[in-house]
């Protein structure tokens, strides 16, 4: 169980997310959604935004991409409630349209604080919006989640050490069929890295050469 001086700072947090105003997306949802889970995680999982039904309860991955979530954690041997899920953006974009950049930049200073709340020791990037956040924040070139995903790499973010693990976002495999089983590969490949089943790797000269400068790069 998590204790008092975490469960104070994830308070404080969720607090100053309720209220934020740094973008013009707050005046748009009808509810903010920090993040769920268990403060003393292993796993963190980190989507990209809140959809419709996330915006009407305030939690992540409650409409029909988080009930495939449900299902693809249980092959990795896990429960929701075992792991930490949040999103790049904390309030949904009009229409469920992609983050904007200067949006990922006013929310992700929150998303960097639940990290270094949480410490955990594996990071699951769902999607290419939060892949290019983690990737940028490891100092790793990025362009397509498939370039990348179904490997398993060793990094620094935030000042933490963490195997950082990419993967399509769940609501992929709604709108094409064929990618969940590319999503049921890599969340048993999760699974593999938990139980220590799987060695992580470096990343290479092709991803570590140079950080790319500015998160517009990683957005395009």
């Amino acid at each position: 169980m998590a204790g008092p001086d975490k469960r104070a700072a994830m308070e404080a947090l969720v607090a100053e997310i309720r209220a934020c105003t740094r973008c013009p997306l707050h005046a748009t949802r009808k509810n903010p959604v920090p993040g769920e889970g268990d403060l003393d995680a292993q796993v963190m999982l980190i989507g990209e935004a809140p959809g419709r039904w996330e915006d009407e309860k305030g939690r992540p991955f409650v409409g029909a991409a988080g009930k495939l979530l449900d299902k693809l954690l249980a092959l990795a041997g896990f429960r929701r409630e075992e792991v930490y899920i949040a999103n790049v953006l904390k309030c949904r974009p009009p229409g469920n349209r992609d983050p904007r950049p200067e949006e990922v930049r006013a929310c992700t200073p929150f998303l960097d604080r639940q990290i270094r709340i949480i410490r955990p020791e594996v990071i699951m990037t769902l999607g290419r919006h939060s892949t290019g956040y983690l990737f940028s924040r490891a100092g790793l070139e990025f362009r397509r989640v498939s370039d990348v995903r179904g490997r398993v790499y060793e990094v620094e973010v935030l000042g933490l050490r963490v195997k950082l693990i990419p993967t399509l976002h769940p609501a992929s495999a709604l709108y094409n069929p064929s990618y969940r089983s590319v999503l049921e590969s890599d969340f048993e490949l999760l699974g593999r890295v938990v139980r220590g089943a799987v060695e992580p790797e470096r990343p290479g000269p092709e991803l570590a050469g140079r950080r790319r400068g500015t998160l517009e790069e990683f957005m395009v």
